[in-house]
């Protein structure tokens, strides 16, 4: 069973992260402002829709909200690439896997990964 109020606290935090009150949450969102605090203790299960609304407010992706661990997503991500360079010839594999490698090196010195 999912813990709402879990999603309630990543919900808000995200919120006070980004300095938005309830109440520019539920504008954007197009709910009342009660409903936005229910949803944030957890009392109240927010539908799909109201779901997206909220995370397109918060400019925050669903495993910000929804995965308890990051890790949690990674299966998905590993198949999700997997199956993004299964088309791929012996020449363009090396190609990706080298700016792949690349990037990642720019990443950890430019300590980037820190901000996800």
């Amino acid at each position: 069973m999912f813990d709402y109020k879990f999603l309630g606290s990543r919900i808000r935090a995200v919120r006070l992260k980004k300095k938005i009150t309830q109440e520019k949450l539920a504008e954007a969102v197009g709910v009342g402002v009660t409903h936005i605090s229910h949803i944030e203790t957890g009392n109240t299960v927010p539908s799909l829709q109201t779901l997206v609304d909220i995370m397109n407010a918060l400019d925050c992706s669903a495993d910000t909200l929804l995965c308890m661990e990051v890790n949690q997503s990674r299966p998905f991500l590993d198949n999700w690439l997997s199956e993004l360079v299964s088309d791929c010839d012996s020449t363009e594999i090396k190609l990706i896997t080298e700016m792949v490698i690349s990037l990642k090196a720019s990443m950890r010195r430019l300590k980037i990964s820190d901000e996800f």
